[in-house]
Parts: C-alpha cells; sequence; structure tokens
C-alpha cells in the first residue's frame, strides 16, 4: 500500500477514477496527432511506457523548461498539459491516443496503397517497346 494511502479519507478499496475534461482530452489527442504526423509512434510509446513510474517527476520537470517551451507553445495548452501528466492514468491514455491514431493513419496508408496499385493495373502496363516507339 502506497504512503500515500495510508492517510486517505475514502474507504478502503476504493478507487478515485477521474475523467479528463473535453479540453484535456482535445490536448492528448493533438498531441497524439502530432507524434503521429511526425512518425514518432513507436519511439514515443517506448518512452512513456519507460517513464511511467516517474511521472510526477516528469511533470515537475516540465514546470522547469516553461520558459523555453513557452516560445513554442501557448500558456494555458502547456499549463494544461503539465497538470495532465501529473496523473499516471493520463500517461496511459496518451500512449493509447497515440496507439488509436497510428492505427488509423495505418489503415488509411493501407488503403491508399491499394487505391494506387488498383489504378496501375487500369492503367495497364506499357511495354519497353511500346516506350521506344511511342505507341501508348
Amino acid at each position: 500500500m502506497p504512503f500515500r494511502h495510508i492517510f486517505s479519507t475514502q474507504p478502503k478499496g476504493a478507487k478515485e477514477e477521474k475523467g479528463l475534461t473535453p479540453e484535456q482530452q482535445e490536448i492528448l489527442d493533438k498531441i497524439a496527432k502530432k507524434v503521429v504526423l511526425w512518425k514518432m509512434s513507436i519511439p514515443a510509446i517506448l518512452f512513456l511506457e519507460s517513464v511511467k513510474p516517474l511521472n510526477y517527476i516528469g511533470s515537475q520537470m516540465l514546470v522547469f523548461f516553461e520558459p523555453f517551451v513557452q516560445t513554442l507553445f501557448s500558456w494555458k495548452e502547456y499549463d494544461e498539459f503539465r497538470k495532465i501528466m501529473e496523473e499516471r492514468e493520463n500517461v496511459e491514455r496518451l500512449i493509447q491516443a497515440i496507439e488509436k491514431f497510428d492505427a488509423e493513419a495505418l489503415a488509411k496508408e493501407k488503403e491508399d496503397k491499394k487505391r494506387r496499385k488498383e489504378e496501375r493495373k487500369t492503367k495497364g502496363r506499357r511495354t519497353l517497346w511500346q516506350v521506344i516507339s511511342g505507341r501508348e
């Protein structure tokens, strides 16, 4: 039993599950979409999984880097992201969002590849003789 649960006012065995506000979920989705857009899903998931036990310390490091990061991000969103990352279950939510958007991007990529392959089939292949002689 963790030390903080010894003096908890909750009944034993009860677990408080906090949900995210729509604004917080939007921030997590925005970050997850950026990670997928940059094709950094696997490194991001590995990093988040490895530092999940240190999430509170990591969120406090975000406070330290705040002056530098504010040149790139809005203060409100960054502050909200820092608060979100204080809770371990939110790190898991971010990982799940990255996995969800990565799966969607992969499905879209497969569909595009299949469509291009079908277009090549319908267009037909030209032989070397057709290319040389100029016949289409």
